[in-house]
């Protein structure tokens, strides 16, 4: 994968640079502002710009991840988070980003995370999803998510555990454009326009269908 880094920790990015450039990945640049990501991106359209939510200064994260989604590129934004503000996590989660990664990770971890992102899965940190889920630990009334098919449970259980278009496809023994059709309607449904905000939602309700799959582990499949 094609790959640009952003994080104003320069050494701890370039250390992460030299990890994945040794698991085969291409880094193409490691920057340390929102802006100077921006132009990266702009100028390399890479797959993946690996960003840092925080930033010391006035730009943030979310500046950049919104900035690249208005390039039209084929770029994924992967949010890379030492934050554990709930209020913060929610609204990157109204971003076109394609997952959300801890900072504590290892790059193992990061790396198989990266090639689960690369195949058109998402993926979300379990400790970012317990902090989602921590918000709305109270007994809620009667939702959305509550008129889903139980197919359409299926679905989301699956874009949860990060599972792409085609591995949904394969386990549920039906074509792509039909997975796509079910992704469509619990959007249309959620009022929800990604799949991140299906798997974020999903995990502040809980409401996901009893023995649901488990998915492929990262970067499997």
């Amino acid at each position: 994968m094609r790959l640009i880094l952003c994080d104003d920790h320069v050494m701890l990015a370039e250390a992460l640079a030299i990890a994945l450039a040794g698991r085969g990945h291409e880094v193409l640049a490691v920057t340390s502002t929102p802006a100077t990501a921006v132009a990266a991106v702009r100028t390399h359209e890479p797959d993946i710009c690996l960003l840092d939510l925080s930033f010391h200064g006035e730009q943030s994260g979310l500046d950049a991840a919104r900035a690249i989604s208005g390039l039209r590129t084929h770029t994924k934004v992967v949010l890379l988070s030492g934050v554990s503000d709930p209020d913060t996590l929610c609204a990157a989660v109204e971003l076109p980003v394609a997952g959300f990664l801890r900072k504590d990770q290892n790059v193992d971890e990061i790396a198989a995370a990266l090639e689960v992102i690369a195949t058109g899965g998402i993926l979300i940190a379990p400790a970012i999803r317990r902090t989602w889920a921590g918000r709305e630990s109270r007994p809620r009334p009667r939702g959305p998510m509550d008129e889903l098919t139980a197919r359409e449970h299926e679905i989301v259980s699956r874009i949860v555990n990060g599972e792409s278009t085609r591995q949904m496809a394969a386990a549920m023994h039906i074509t792509p454009d039909t997975v796509r059709s079910y992704v469509k309607n619990v959007l249309a449904k959620l009022g929800l326009h990604n799949r991140l905000q299906i798997a974020a939602m999903a995990s502040r309700s809980g409401n996901l269908v009893a023995g649901a799959p488990a998915g492929p582990p990262p970067g499997q499949g």
